[in-house]
């Protein structure tokens, strides 16, 4: 049976055996909806699948991400909160760790389906769903509904690569892969940056990331296929492996390697390594959450300007995960990758939040710090995926979906504490975000009438407000204005008189909420540095969990593996085919053939 045909059965049937072949059109259908294939891909092939993948994960990163590139228009158009705002993520991060462990049952239903269907339903709701929201409760269930999606996908999609993917070769997909974030990030960036300028209706971002979403569901519909669960549920470590897998697989017991999965995959190798990558990644919530805020509300960016510098972070770590992906699978090692970034990161985070209470940084030293920050965040984060895999495999590698399912579990839900903390420890962004641009539209349509109230004393003022014809609170009133401004008693009268034309409803705002915004703009700066301190110290927490992963750390003792494990496919392969047992034949020249020679 050839690779994509969706029919069930033994492959070693003889085609003379086989049942009459469907119509073309029920065959065309059924290959829609059966992905499996039977037989190990080429590399055409196999690359093609991965391909997808990874498309498939950088269009569902868009949809999940681009509201945060519109974040301020988003809070103003429906009337809601900064912590709303907030826990429109906390609430999308809790829904998605459970829908991670949902996709568990990858290991058992398959994966492909999962994400194609998928990433159709994330596409309507990104195009026609948040931007027709009727108000924020709404948007929040649209939302929700979003994050559970991608909760499934961000289990199944590495659960393709691993499938596709020999271990010698697996820091390099898991690059790919974790291009899809990253990306994702990248896109938002790019297209909000060079667009908001001439169209700023926050609508259209989520259109544009709707097509998006429509055309790769189109791509993954009619390309993505993946390995029957036979040949899924076995360790390869290198394609020499391909006849071997596909021979094994004729008698593998796949209730058997499914049982108490989920108890196997309980472990610290695997619970403490995905939580420490989980919380070493509170920086990169951060920025993919609130780059934009956080330069808004801090250094009075434009939404356009501060997307654009997201633009340094996220191009810098895309080409990082790939080059570092491709070296660790040169030389076969994770560890001393994942380390020396994590140590990088930890360095120019601290860096980060030195300079965030300098006055004066420029956008292209901002630029440079944060595209650091992006190339050492590359540098942990492919060979950890590739490593957290391996340690999977080392358990039972046919619960591969069920261990991502694990860290797909832990990430969300460290997503959601971190993003509920963060208005904790920065509170001043809440008022700055809430009351920050209403209360400098004010400022900038009555600046000396502004400046006359902030002369006056509040007792006073209050006594105005209450009387604006208290002849002897107006006395005083011109007397603290001729004093504080240096000004005769007359010039003094005549602002107290242009405040009184002042709407007294937007006297009122300036009043109520001028002093409050006006504190936290001092405030800001050193909260955002104390909540950058707070991911230095979870990137160092995370280096303890890397020495309980799978792998070696002397590239030298890794190639010896590899060799010893070349002897051991070669035994096997011997013992199969003197046992008459036969192989599914490799096309010439391929690795498979190589190791059939063997």
């Amino acid at each position: 049976m050839g690779p994509g045909q969706a029919e069930s059965g033994d492959a070693l049937a003889p085609t003379t055996d086989r049942p009459p072949q469907p119509g073309l059109i029920r065959r065309f259908l059924r290959r829609l909806w059966f992905r499996q294939l039977q037989h190990y891909p080429d590399n055409g092939p196999r690359t093609l699948y991965l391909g997808i993948v990874v498309v498939v994960c950088i269009t569902l990163y868009y949809q999940l991400y681009v509201q945060y590139s519109v974040a301020t228009s988003i809070i103003r158009q429906f009337d809601m909160s900064f912590t709303f705002f907030v826990y429109i993520t906390v609430v999308g991060g809790a829904v998605g760790a459970f829908a991670s462990l949902v996709a568990g049952l990858a290991d058992r239903w398959g994966r492909a389906n999962l994400v194609v269907y998928g990433l159709l339903v994330t596409a309507l709701i990104t195009f026609f769903g948040l931007p027709n929201a009727a108000d924020k409760g709404t948007y929040m269930a649209l939302y929700a509904a979003l994050s559970f999606i991608e909760g499934m996908v961000l289990v199944a999609t590495p659960a393709l690569i691993r499938d596709f993917s020999p271990q010698l070769g697996r820091a390099s997909a898991m690059g790919f892969w974790t291009l899809g974030p990253v990306m994702g990030s990248l896109v938002v960036t790019a297209v909000s940056s060079h667009t908001l300028s001439t169209n700023s209706d926050w609508r259209t971002q989520f259109h544009y990331a709707g097509i998006a979403g429509l055309a790769a569901f189109f791509i993954a519909f009619i390309g993505l296929r993946e390995l029957s669960a036979q040949l899924r549920d076995q360790l390869m470590v290198s394609l020499r492996d391909r006849a071997l897998i596909e021979a094994r697989a004729r008698g593998l017991d796949i209730e058997k390697a499914l049982s108490h999965h989920w108890r196997q995959m309980l472990r610290l190798d695997i619970v403490g390594s995905a939580f420490g990558i989980s919380i070493f990644l509170v920086l990169y919530y951060a920025a993919v959450g609130y780059l934009v805020v956080f330069f808004a509300t801090t250094y009075g960016y434009s939404q356009s300007r501060a997307n654009s510098l997201g633009n340094w972070y996220w191009a810098a770590e895309a080409c990082t995960l790939v080059v570092i992906g491709l070296l660790s699978d040169r030389v076969r090692v994770r560890k001393p990758f994942i380390v020396a970034g994590a140590v990088g990161t930890i360095v120019v985070t601290s860096l980060l939040a030195l300079h965030t209470t300098s006055v004066g940084m420029s956008y292209y030293s901002w630029a440079l710090l944060f595209a650091f920050v992006g190339i050492f965040g590359g540098m942990t984060f492919s060979p950890w995926m590739a490593s957290f895999t391996e340690t999977v495999e080392k358990h039972n590698p046919a619960a591969t979906a069920t261990g991502l399912a694990v860290w797909g579990w832990i990430i969300r839900i460290v997503v959601a504490v971190s993003s509920a903390c963060l208005p904790i420890v920065v509170s001043a962004v809440t008022p700055l975000v809430d009351h920050g641009p209403q209360v400098q539209a004010l400022a900038s349509q009555y600046p000396s009438e502004i400046a006359t109230v902030g002369a006056i004393d509040p007792t006073t003022l209050a006594t105005l407000n209450a009387d604006p014809t208290d002849s002897a609170a107006i006395a005083k009133a011109v007397g603290e204005v001729s004093k504080s401004q240096d000004v005769t008693p007359a010039a003094a009268l005549n602002q107290l008189i242009a405040v009184s034309k002042v709407p007294k409803a937007d006297l009122q705002y300036l009043q109520t909420y001028g002093p409050t915004v006006q504190q936290a703009q001092k405030e800001a700066p050193e909260q955002w540095q104390t909540w950058w301190w707070v991911c230095v110290g979870c990137q160092i927490a995370f280096i303890p969990f890397v020495f309980v992963m799978a792998g070696r750390w002397s590239p030298r003792r890794a190639r010896e593996d590899a060799e010893m494990h070349d002897q051991l496919v070669a035994r096997e392969m011997a013992k199969l085919m003197s046992s008459g047992r036969s192989v599914h034949p490799a096309a010439p020249g391929s690795t498979s053939a190589a190791a059939a020679e063997n």
